[in-house]
């Protein structure tokens, strides 16, 4: 049975909110550590395989273009088989491209596995952000930054391991295989969970047209989205080959970066739920804005690496938090056809991430690195205006957390 089919009389599964979120905890956390393994080696592939810093640039470009076009096969997978079976296939995809950059042995074939790596992680992408919505949609409080906080960690753990394998000496296959093997066994643990849902809600996604006025609402998150992925790309994709072109670190230290960023994005958006409930939303995506404008700044302008990693940690407090809120206001816009607009959402997602992954590299590649973090911090100012645009959770009714023939039911829900 389909993740999100309704539960119907003797189907003998009880509805399991904590299952449906812990399962999806685990996809966000594979997913994490799919990029990071990917994005940290990105130094040690260049030298294995002696890519021209062009060549580089393009294989980052690229994994973002077919991660593009892997949402909608995403989307296609989840109105077939559901979210849970689409995250699971997803994820080993992604575990097998993890394994095939590896041991390429020569440009073409680790052309092959990028863009292998970009479809699944676009598949994935839009799973786990469905998945997502519905469980707070369950829920009826904010939830996504959780989620999130998941990515964050699974990101910092993927990081530190290819450190590790850096300073044991092993050379990059070690440290991918190792890592692909994470992402197999949190597949294999995976489970399905039923969540209720309104009568109907989603048989009728797929005829239903979002309409226009859903996509003119659409632009302030897609604007908002682009820009957090400009950040995200920048610091992820280049900050490694930052610390040891223009900051002269070592291959050990270099990936250090990127686990300082997602190291702030674990603190940021562990509070990120509790301060959308005290704060709101509006206010939490100001602050968050400021801050990740000014460490930005500080990252562009740092004197040695350890600055830079602080400044990285500081850039993953101010920016993790807007792309949950994005995603999660957003997906409110249509509940009933949520995977249709985060599909589509995602395109804004994947011009960011080609966005700031040509322009570093193309900065980087002519000996200007520091630009490509002080131009992200100019477009963080501008997230200021669309704040006015995020929205609070609502409760959902009675007959939305329960279904009439579970309220008949007098055993306690599971």
């Amino acid at each position: 049975m389909p993740s999100h089919a309704p539960l119907r009389a003797g189907a003998g599964v009880p509805v399991s909110k904590i299952g449906a979120r812990r399962v999806a905890t685990i996809a966000f956390a594979a997913q994490g550590a799919c990029v990071a393994a990917v994005y940290t080696t990105v130094p040690a592939i260049t030298e294995h395989l002696k890519l021209a810093p062009l060549l580089t640039t393009a294989l980052t470009v690229g994994v973002a273009l077919a991660a593009g076009g892997g949402s909608f096969l995403g989307l296609a997978a989840i109105r077939r088989a559901g979210p849970v079976a689409a995250m699971r296939g997803a994820m080993l995809a992604a575990a097998a491209a993890l394994v095939l950059i590896g041991w390429a042995p020569g440009r073409t074939s680790v052309t092959c596995a990028y863009l292998l790596f970009g479809l699944a992680v676009g598949a994935l992408d839009v799973g786990v952000n469905t998945r997502a919505a519905e469980i707070e949609r369950a829920y009826g409080h904010s939830v996504f930054g959780s989620f999130y906080t998941a990515w964050s960690m699974g990101g910092v753990v993927a990081a530190l391991l290819t450190a590790g394998a850096a300073r044991l000496e092993w050379p990059v296959v070690g440290g991918l295989s190792l890592q692909a093997g994470s992402v197999l066994l949190l597949a294999v643990c995976m489970r399905t969970h039923d969540l209720p849902a309104p009568e109907g809600s989603q048989a009728t996604v797929a005829q239903t047209p979002l309409g226009h006025r859903v996509w003119v609402r659409l632009i302030p998150f897609g604007l908002v989205l682009l820009v957090v992925y400009v950040i995200e790309s920048s610091v992820s994709a280049w900050s490694a080959v930052y610390l040891r072109q223009t900051l002269a670190a070592s291959l050990t230290v270099a990936p250090l970066a990127y686990a300082g960023y997602q190291a702030g994005t674990v603190i940021g958006r562990a509070g990120t739920d509790r301060l959308v409930q005290k704060l709101g939303t509006g206010t939490v995506v100001r602050t968050a804005a400021l801050l990740a404008a000014g460490a930005l700044a500080a990252l562009a302008a740092a004197p040695g690496w350890p600055f830079a990693v602080l400044a990285a940690g500081a850039v993953g407090l101010g920016a993790s938090v807007l792309a949950p809120l994005c995603l999660a206001s957003a997906a409110r816009l249509r509940p009933t056809a949520s995977e249709a607009v985060l599909a589509r959402l995602n395109l804004f997602n994947y011009v960011g991430v080609v966005t700031g992954g040509a322009v570093g590299g193309l900065l980087g590649s002519t000996g200007h690195f520091r630009l490509a973090y002080a131009l992200p911090a100019a477009l963080a100012v501008l997230l200021l205006a669309a704040a006015r645009h995020f929205t609070q959770p609502s409760i959902p009714t009675r007959t939305e957390r329960i279904p009439p023939v579970e309220r008949a039911d007098p055993r306690p829900l599971g």
